[in-house]
């Protein structure tokens, strides 16, 4: 005899166990079992990487499943039963069966598929939950015997079985069992319901119960070892032989011998496009792409006509031309739809056949993108075109191919969130008891490091050793943390992943619906393309939101459509943007590092522009410093070889691009550009065999070519030394296009620009107000949200920005709908009372009308804000009292309580309530130019543990004495930013007291540190001054513009763009050149003295570095 377990669970029944498939397929082998089944809970999440181990372990798959049906007898119910297939077509009706159970449809609809043909399905009843089990347990024979006879009718020829377990809670009912077998004619089998591996394991399972149904587990009365474990194959025998069992358990061979499963694998089930009449998808893809050429080509020369015959021929013969056809009309339909398209993403925009069908739109000749790195016929694999699109727009696309290709034919794919080193660590404290600051200290000991284990941070961490060794419960807690570590907490949805398919898709994969219109696959994005259907990925991009909503606001203030498609790529407006780092809201542009490489270098072609952004990741940045040099004349040109030059010419002789790589060997080794590829992918995968393989043939074919073997040598240790740093150069450039596409905008159509940007953003977040300061210096009205033209967002009316209603903080979205469908419904609001008769009376209630008024949205019908405060509460009574009555309301029209306006300070508070920010103007905003020159930075500009100055209005003093009898004091100081606190020590104090007075308006020195205190920081203040008075002696001392040269930026070259820049902002600020080698300074003439600015010091520091050039 050699028992088979056919009811086991895995970690994809969802928080109810931590066994993990591999761990249960090693484990069973390991037990000395010949096959195993997995049934998880209505789902087949598992069901191809169980099908891949058993076959790696050399074990017998039996794919399953618990499924939840309803009763044959107890109809308002649902119990579940055990289902096994006998083969792939009973894998197919279990897919179907699992498909049906996880979307909205009735109990009849499933019971009716299964009753359709079961003859590929073995059923067995499931033990403790089970239908037939509840009346044995009840001593209702009667019942348990019709059930029995109903199941029996559904699964015909003898694939019905009657579970029976050895299980405390199950032996009570075997008598019964055993007699209704001989009732009914209906076998039994043996089955052990295996929950977890091993008994220890039971503890940490009931824990994942816990966390799911949010309670909390009882550490006394708790076992920690439990029954329901894998035993091993011996053990198993032996009960169920002790139990006078042995025909049961017999059976369960006998069922694993009717069963004989392949799963296909790495099928060719690519879709088809419905093409018209009479042609064929290679004619209609060459008839649309010729088309496609001279459209986008005036007059394509040879290379074009040659390349496009190429790259027709290699998708036909690898069998895509469906696939391009699919992907060329979900771009046409985009297009239909004014659904504004990224340039491109990925490797498909080297491919010219995707340029010409509209699919990207970067010119793959013209910027030297190669198609073989996209698509290799040396190499098979499935083509992958990733498409971009505004992240408010990427449903319509999803609904497009919906309804194009049929709801059963597309499908979004499965992701599974897990249970992480700090969250399994958090959730297990919560169902131990402990208390929020309790569970926090344990997940606070864990260090911030991406990725990080359980297993890693108690090595690194003391604070978690100390924690752990502490008590024995605390030990349990960790322990049980580490188990449940990685398993699956929810599946949720691939954020690009789409699968189209000829067939009926849940005939080829397991399908349900998860708060969508499309089924969700529940194979995740790795199995389903292991199965061969072809993924697709439709990404929806906040960037291109913020593109497109910046070309529909520049559009209207123009009264003309704008094509961004059409700009100029030599724009130098937009590309001063890049060279003053002046990239903030630009798509990848915008941290702190790149910004300094963006100055340091000038970029002066979307070349360098994508050169930047391919370098500036780990590994590539290296060169950056040798990029620079080499662009700036300052280092010596390195080509290798005199025939490189033109492959490498682009990037000053440094390796950045994988294509490079590709060219490289191409033209030295005589590589055709798949093998090239080869090359490449060898070499990205460290694996040294390989690695020395591929060194063989490039020097065997450079010395073919002509070449010494110590040159090829040299160049194959270059290429092995950067290949694996190097990047895709036709992402690098599409990707740059959708950057240099917002500079654009934002040089051309700044209000524009910032009120897409703005609307991109949370109204109360860090990027918010570092926008605000932008449009401060930018010199940009922003006004407020009006009642009667503001709408959901942000807008444009006449180069003024306007708040949206949707920025007032504290109003419900609909609400605010309301407002505005009434609007539109009824025309404008006339006044105040009359606001308040025309909404809804569900929405009377002074908090939802306070956030208008602290807003300023009813400033425009003559009110003081104060005066609408004051008259609200009666004017709520009256219309409450009078109802719908037009003539009570007329008795009882409540009237205005006049009102002087509130404090400019209270008004200011207020408004940074209900909109993140005060639009009126804060105090300190009168000595604005102080900003400017550079003098002072805004409050959220502090840069830690660096000497700077700050202004504002000082408030909230608090004097204290130090242990010693010494005065200091703490202070709160305000700006139109934002807020920090201030600490003057006595040494400062006793200087500075006679300024420390509340709302006093101040400019401080000092150094802004991080407090003891969680997110806090804290000003450390050396210096202070009253701010007219600063004002006054700022102006008093003229202040010059010092210039460092030293050897790498002592050039003619750069000294001609710098005379450009002066005298593009005169002024009577001297400007003095310090020579670093001759420790010599030079005053330059009167004629290029400047007007100091923050767009004047960004210009020369992108030309000299941001560490040499000064205000003093």
């Amino acid at each position: 005899m050699s028992f088979v377990h056919l009811q086991v669970i895995s970690a994809y029944s969802l928080l109810q166990t931590t066994t993990r498939i591999e761990d249960l397929v090693r484990s069973a082998k390991a037990k000395g079992y010949q096959a195993i089944a997995l049934t998880d809970q209505n789902v087949l999440y598992g069901q191809v990487d169980f099908f891949k181990l058993c076959k790696k372990y050399a074990i017998q798959p039996i794919l399953g499943i618990q499924l939840d049906l309803p009763g044959v007898i107890s109809k308002d119910r649902t119990f579940p039963l055990v289902l096994l297939a006998k083969d792939f077509e009973g894998y197919k009706k279990l897919m179907a069966l699992s498909t049906v159970r996880n979307q909205d449809a009735s109990d009849r609809e499933l019971l009716s598929l299964l009753e359709d043909d079961s003859s590929r399905i073995i059923a067995i009843t499931p033990g403790e939950k089970g239908e037939i089990e509840s009346f044995l347990n009840g001593n209702d024979q009667e019942n348990a015997k019709a059930a029995s006879l109903a199941w029996k009718k559904i699964f015909t020829h003898g694939n019905f079985y009657l579970g029976v377990q050895l299980h405390e809670k199950m032996k009570p009912i075997i008598p019964g069992l055993k007699r209704l077998s001989q009732e009914t004619n209906i076998p039994t089998t043996a089955m052990h319901d295996v929950r977890y591996l091993e008994p220890s394991d039971n503890f940490s399972c009931r824990v994942l119960k816990a966390i799911e149904a949010n309670e909390k587990v009882d550490l006394q009365s708790e076992a920690l070892d439990g029954t329901y474990y894998l035993p091993s194959c011996g053990e198993i025998e032996r009960k169920f032989q002790e139990a006078d069992l042995i025909k049961s358990a017999e059976t369960t061979q006998k069922i694993a011998d009717e069963i004989e499963i392949e799963l296909p694998l790495h099928q060719s089930l690519l879709p088809r496009y419905p093409l018209p009449a009479g042609t064929t998808p290679q004619a209609y893809l060459r008839r649309l792409c010729e088309e496609g050429l001279h459209q986008r080509i005036a007059a394509p020369d040879a290379a074009y006509e040659k390349r496009l015959a190429y790259e027709l021929e290699v998708i036909h013969e690898m069998g895509f031309d469906d696939y391009f056809l699919i992907v060329w009309d979900v771009m046409a339909y985009s297009r239909k739809a004014k659904i504004m398209p990224g340039a491109g993403r990925g490797s498909a925009a080297g491919s010219l056949v995707s340029y010409v069908l509209r699919i990207t739109h970067v010119d793959p000749i013209e910027y030297n993108l190669l198609f073989e790195r996209f698509l290799n016929k040396e190499r098979y694999n499935l083509p992958d075109i990733d498409l971009d699109f505004p992240d408010n727009r990427r449903d319509d696309i999803l609904h497009y191919v919906r309804d194009k290709y049929g709801s059963d034919h597309v499908a979004q794919i499965a992701t599974f969130g897990t249970l992480a080193a700090k969250m399994s660590l958090r959730d297990t404290a919560r169902v131990f008891g402990l208390t929020v600051a309790e569970a926090q200290a344990w997940s606070n000991a864990i260090p911030n490091q991406l990725g990080i284990s359980l297993a890693e941070a108690r090595q690194k961490s003391k604070e978690l050793q100390n924690l752990i060794s502490t008590n024995d419960v605390n030990r349990l807690l960790y322990e049980t943390a580490e188990k449940i570590e990685g398993v699956p907490r929810h599946v949720s949805t691939h954020a690009a992943g789409v699968v189209i398919s000829d067939n009926p898709l849940r005939e080829i994969v397991p399908l349900q619906k998860k708060n969508s219109e499309l089924y969700l696959t529940q194979y995740t994005m790795g199995n389903i393309e292991e199965i061969g259907l072809l993924k697709m990925d439709f990404l929806g991009l906040k960037n291109l939101t913020i593109l497109n909503d910046a070309v529909q606001l520049a559009s209207a203030a123009l009264k003309e459509s704008i094509n961004i498609l059409e700009i100029p790529m030599d724009d130098e407006r937009t590309l001063d943007i890049f060279r003053r780092a002046d990239t903030n809201g630009v798509f990848q542009f915008e941290s702190p590092g790149i910004k300094n490489v963006l100055r340091k270098l000038g970029p002066e072609s979307i070349e360098d522009i994508a050169a930047v952004n391919a370098l500036y990741r780990p590994g590539p940045m290296e060169q950056i410093d040798l990029f620079i040099s080499r662009k700036k004349g300052l280092a010596a040109i390195d080509y290798l070889h005199p025939d490189l030059k033109s492959i490498l010419e682009v990037t000053y002789g440094v390796m950045v691009y994988q294509e490079q790589v590709m060219q490289v060997a191409s033209r030295m080794a005589g590589f055709s550009l798949g093998e090239a590829d080869i090359l490449r992918r060898a070499i990205g995968k460290k694996q040294k065999s390989a690695i020395d393989e591929e060194r063989r043939h490039f020097i065997e074919g450079s010395l073919q070519q002509g070449y010494s073997e110590q040159t090829a040598e040299q160049v194959y240790d270059y290429i092995e030394r950067f290949a694996n740093y190097g990047f895709n150069r036709s992402h690098s450039v599409a990707y740059s296009f959708i950057a240099y596409q917002l500079a654009y905008m934002k040089a051309h159509f700044p209000e524009a620009f910032f009120a897409a940007l703005l609307n991109s953003v949370n109204q109360h977040s860090d990027k918010m107000r570092e926008y605000f300061i932008e449009l401060k210096r930018r010199n940009i009205s922003i006004s407020y949200p009006d009642i009667n033209t503001s709408n959901w967002k942000f807008a444009l009316q006449q180069e003024t920005i306007q708040f949206g209603l949707g920025g007032i903080k504290g109003l419900r979205r609909d609400f605010i709908q309301e407002i505005i469908k009434e609007r539109q419904g009824h025309g404008h609001y006339k006044d105040f009372v009359q606001f308040l008769r025309r909404i809804h009376p569900k929405w009377l209630k002074n908090e939802n009308i306070t956030p208008l008024i602290y807003s300023g949205a009813f400033d425009n019908f003559g009110h003081s804000r104060a005066t609408l405060l004051e008259s609200l509460p009666g004017m709520l009574n009256s219309i409450d009292y009078s109802g719908n009555n037009i003539d009570l309301f007329s008795i009882l029209e409540p009237k205005y309580v006049e009102k002087e306006e509130l404090p400019l300070l209270e008004l200011l508070d207020l408004e940074e309530a209900a909109l993140g920010h005060s639009l009126k103007g804060h105090p300190i905003d009168q000595f604005g130019k102080l900003y400017n020159k550079g003098a002072v930075v805004y409050v959220t500009e502090l840069a830690y543990d660096k000497k700077m100055r700050t202004m504002g209005l000082i408030k909230d003093i608090r004097r204290i004495q130090t242990k010693k009898g010494d005065p200091m004091a703490f202070a709160n100081m305000t700006d139109s930013t934002g807020e920090i606190s201030v600490t003057i020590f006595p040494e400062y104090y006793i200087r500075f007291m006679k300024l420390l007075k509340a709302n006093q308006l101040l400019v401080i020195e000092g150094k802004l540190e991080r407090s003891k205190q969680a997110d806090k920081t804290n000003f450390l203040v050396t210096h202070i001054w009253d701010a007219e008075a600063y004002q006054e002696m700022m102006g008093q001392k003229k202040e010059n513009v010092f210039i460092r040269l030293t050897a790498e930026n002592n050039t003619p070259e750069l000294f001609g763009k710098m005379y450009r820049i002066l005298n593009k902002q005169p002024g009577d600020h001297p400007v003095i050149l310090y020579n670093e080698a001759t420790k010599r300074t030079m005053r330059l003439t009167a004629e290029n003295w400047v007007d100091i600015s923050a767009d004047l010091l960004d210009a020369l520091q992108a030309i000299f570095g941001s560490g040499n050039v000064a205000v003093k």
